[in-house]
């Protein structure tokens, strides 16, 4: 288990207004982890990760058995930041029949029908199964507060977009959430947060590799022009909706086996402090079971 102290620094206090330039987007988030040296850091990272691999999976179990809670982990990121690979390497030891994941693209013609939360709405885990949004209602307080031209396609009210509009939307994802938490799901909230260096870095390695051409998109380039706006809309969203059922944790990404470690950690101590236990059978359930044990026993070969 990660020490508390370390996940403190990159759990976003609720009200506290959030500076990304605050946080670490390398391997060495505290004087001991520096101390230690890379390449230590990195082989304990690589053992903690494959332990939690085994302990998420067993946590999935209780979640299943029980089938009182869910849990919802959001996935949020500048491009390249490596939310396919969390998706890949965290949850490979999970059973796919409790486990949905839905990445989330530009809205078609029927979600714009509908009020901003709709879509993902439709896509929330049932109990005993954990779902995973690759982006998530989250976009309409990032992508489309960069580009406030797409919410003349939400066909909105007449009304001005200005701050006021912003946070009645950050009200909304906080009442979403709070009512989420309050009706057994456990919200996580994750933003890989990698620094502009490392995601030129991981756009010219697709370029220089055909098999990665097809990950590359020119509208990338395009949104990386962006950076301080995004940079901005992330700050502020942040800000406003990290709460105490719902809190942001804010992971260092320019690693990719820092931000998966610390992921698989957050996941299973989270869920493990929903304290399950496999359900207890009745009296006759028990009766019935040793019935059906005397029986099998008495079979003849």
């Amino acid at each position: 288990m990660i020490k508390k102290k370390v996940i403190d620094r990159i759990r976003v206090t609720p009200g506290k207004k959030v500076n990304l330039k605050d946080f670490d987007t390398g391997w060495a988030a505290t004087p001991e982890l520096k101390d230690a040296g890379k390449e230590v850091v990195k082989a304990k990272a690589a053992e903690l990760l494959e332990a939690n691999r085994v302990e998420l999976a067993k946590a999935q179990e209780l979640l299943w058995a029980n089938d009182i809670y869910s849990v919802l982990v959001i996935l949020q990121a500048m491009d390249a930041a490596g939310k396919d690979g969390i998706i890949k390497h965290v949850m490979s030891g999970l059973n796919p029949q409790g486990c949905e994941v839905y990445s989330f693209k530009k809205p078609t013609d029927q979600d714009l029908d509908h009020n901003f939360l709709w879509r993902y709405m439709r896509c929330l885990p049932e109990r005993g199964r954990i779902g995973i949004f690759n982006r998530s209602y989250y976009e309409d307080v990032l992508v489309v507060k960069v580009h406030p031209e797409l919410l003349e396609k939400q066909k909105l009210p007449p009304g001005k977009h200005g701050g006021g509009f912003w946070e009645k939307r950050y009200d909304d994802i906080n009442a979403l959430e709070h009512h989420l938490v309050r009706n057994g799901t456990l919200v996580l909230k994750f933003f890989l947060n990698i620094s502009k260096d490392e995601q030129k870095k991981r756009f010219l390695e697709r370029l220089d590799n055909p098999d990665k051409h097809w990950k590359f998109s020119e509208a990338d380039l395009t949104e990386r022009a962006f950076w301080d706006d995004y940079t901005k809309a992330f700050e502020e969203a942040l800000s406003a909706t990290s709460t105490k059922w719902a809190p942001w944790y804010v992971i260092p990404a320019d690693h990719k086996w820092v931000s998966r470690t610390v992921i698989a950690d957050i996941l299973v101590t989270s869920i493990n402090s929903l304290k399950l236990e496999f359900p207890k059978v009745s009296e006759e359930k028990t009766a019935a079971l040793a019935e059906a044990r005397s029986q099998l026993e008495q079979e003849e070969s």
